[in-house]
């Protein structure tokens, strides 16, 4: 298919890459020009100065930028993407980012007869250079089905949710959840130290019992080492988690613990862990 790719960040260069690299023909659109060409260097195809030029002739656009904002100035405008997009074509965002935005960014693409799916992703940088990401989707079940088999070139799994902004949704769950287990493994690394434990014995023997996680699996040996330059950012998790927050106290939720640990990530960001990974809650332990 004839695809553009807007937003080459650490997740979008290489799930732009994967399209490529599967046979189509992918045109990329990045704010910082060079990176734009770097990446057609590395995998050929095409690049364009703005997000219209990139979507033109496209039938899939895909795009995964920042924020809420980020995701309206790559979108709307004369040189948006949707300017350039042809009836019919279908924009699929995997900017983590709120339900709100998305209903926002759908009822404009409808206007202008295109679709729209809300499509945030669950794995990482380490899954979107492996090709294995977990996609959770909101939207059209017709328009879900066309892009479905394109984004199985960079994902494992790819389930449509329900309507427009249930994929945002969706996400914020995931993050919900992976913020008590981080603390919960930080608080129980901490624990091992002070006990006088070896460490790397316990979470071998926890490991396989009825505490393993994905984070204990892949975070508890850095942990242990104090070891944070790498991952998933703090300053990205708190995004995500003020974007829970604030949809927590729209619908009634109680997200306690959740408001406890953003707390906690903003005293690792005052110990200058902005840009460590989500596992740094250890620090504030030490």
């Amino acid at each position: 298919m004839k695809v553009a790719f807007i937003g080459l960040g650490v997740m979008g260069y290489p799930m732009a890459g994967h399209l490529q690299n599967a046979g189509h023909q992918v045109c990329v659109y990045n704010r910082t020009f060079a990176k734009a060409e770097q990446w057609v260097a590395q995998h050929g195809g095409r690049c364009e100065a703005t997000p219209a030029l990139a979507a033109q002739d496209a039938q899939l656009v895909f795009v995964c930028v920042g924020n809420d904002n980020d995701l309206r100035s790559v979108l709307v405008g004369d040189d948006g993407a949707f300017a350039g997009m042809a009836p019919g074509s279908i924009l699929v965002d995997h900017t983590t980012a709120s339900a709100d935005v998305a209903r926002e960014m759908d009822d404009v693409a409808t206007t202008l007869q295109l679709g729209f799916i809300d499509a945030p992703v669950s794995g990482g940088q380490a899954g979107a250079e492996n090709g294995v990401l977990t996609v959770m989707a909101g939207g059209d079940q017709t328009q879900f089905e066309q892009a479905q088999p394109v984004m199985e070139a960079f994902a494992r799994s790819a389930v449509l949710m329900g309507p427009v902004g249930s994929g945002q949704l969706t996400k914020m769950v995931n993050q919900i959840c992976i913020a008590g287990v981080v603390q919960g493994l930080a608080e129980g690394v901490h624990f091992a130290e002070k006990a006088g434990l070896d460490s790397s014995k316990v979470f071998d023997v926890i490991g396989k019992g009825a505490a393993q996680s994905w984070q204990m699996d892949n975070r508890h040996s850095t942990m242990i080492k104090d070891e944070f330059d790498f991952g998933f950012a703090v300053d990205w998790m708190r995004k995500d988690l003020d974007i829970a927050l604030t949809e927590a106290r729209r619908n009634g939720a109680q997200l306690p613990l959740t408001a406890l640990v953003d707390q906690f990530y903003a005293e690792v960001q005052k110990l200058g862990g902005s840009r460590w990974d989500t596992s740094s809650l250890k620090a504030r332990l030490n």
